[in-house]
């Protein structure tokens, strides 16, 4: 089972290259972020027509999130407990019958923070802390369970192209990464990195100062999971070259496969 997580930025922008890489790669399941539409305007007919059920949580012009299964989704819910930003379309949560048995399955959007002096970036902590409650409660399920994303930082040196120039950064200040490294103590796991502890790859580009081209990434889109989906993780990759298409996203799909 292939399952990917993908910032978007804008959905309508990006649809025809969405749907290029869903018919190349055929994942069966897609966690959306940045969709940046409202929920009755998501262009769901030529994603139907390849087979894919959906849930949706928009937002007029920003935000937003959708999980795309060729499974049926059974149940999903669109309120992170405890988020300091309610009125985001942020976060959305899916129960998804498999074959013999079922899995659940997030996509989160964790808020950039805008500079470290802005409330924003306060925000942004708390709504760290929301998801980390949420996860914990969400672990004594004992579930195969993905949550996938944009959690807006880079945990770990490797996952910057220059640590040194990196610092200051909310996508890298050392608050934001201990939050993030919390939920894995909690007992999940980084799929790109139990199959790629050394690996210098990123998942995201600024569109300025020639990021792409010079390859000044970082890694800030994460798939993690539940200790009984690491058990089944197969492989886990970036597809970095959508970043060089033609009016690409600043992000790259993230995919893992778990043996389900």
């Amino acid at each position: 089972m292939k399952i990917a997580s993908w910032n978007v930025n804008s959905i309508n922008i990006r649809m025809p290259i969405l749907l290029d890489w869903l018919k190349a790669h055929k994942p069966h399941i897609v966690l959306l972020q940045e969709i940046k539409c409202e929920t009755d305007k998501f262009p769901k007919e030529p994603i139907e027509e390849l087979g894919y059920n959906l849930a949706i949580h928009g937002q007029k012009g920003f935000n937003g999130v959708a999980i795309l299964s060729l499974f049926p989704i059974d149940d999903f819910i669109t309120a992170l407990p405890s988020s300091p930003l309610a009125d985001h379309a942020r976060y959305i949560e899916a129960t998804i019958s498999i074959p013999g048995s079922a899995i659940r399955v997030g996509s989160v959007y964790v808020p950039n923070g805008e500079n470290l002096d802005s409330a924003k970036y306060q925000q942004k902590l708390q709504f760290f802390d929301a998801l980390h409650a949420h996860c914990s409660e969400l672990l004594q399920r004992d579930e195969h369970i993905v949550i996938g994303g944009d959690f807006n930082v880079a945990p770990e040196d490797i996952d910057t192209f220059n640590p040194d120039a990196a610092q200051g950064s909310v996508l890298f200040d050392m608050p934001s990464r201990k939050k993030f490294r919390s939920l894995l103590n909690l007992g999940m796991y980084n799929a790109f990195r139990l199959i790629h502890p050394t690996e210098h790859q990123f998942s995201w580009w600024d569109y300025r100062q020639g990021s792409w081209q010079r390859n000044l990434g970082m890694m800030i889109d994460h798939l993690l999971l539940s200790p009984s989906s690491a058990d089944k993780l197969k492989s886990a990759e970036i597809h970095s070259k959508l970043r060089g298409l033609e009016k690409p996203s600043d992000h790259v799909p993230v995919v893992c496969e778990l043996e389900l």
